[in-house]
């Protein structure tokens, strides 16, 4: 049996910067096991979504992991 799949969905407070949102975008791309499924930027209201999946422990990893927000 496969081990589950878990779905992240954070919302950061940064819309207007693209190579800020790239920056978070390859944050989490590299750890292995995540994959960014979306991202979205709202300029408007300076948010932007990053949607990744991964096994439990990958995706809990990269939410979490304060090294991987750094390098924004």
């Amino acid at each position: 049996m496969s081990a589950p799949l878990v779905e992240c969905v954070p919302n950061f407070s940064e819309g207007r910067r693209p190579e800020v949102v790239e920056s978070l975008r390859t944050a989490i791309a590299a750890l292995p096991g995540t994959l960014v499924l979306d991202v979205h930027s709202d300029r408007d209201h300076n948010r932007s979504v990053i949607t990744f999946a991964g096994p439990a422990q990958a995706v809990t990893e990269a939410a979490l992991r304060p090294s991987a927000w750094r390098r924004a």
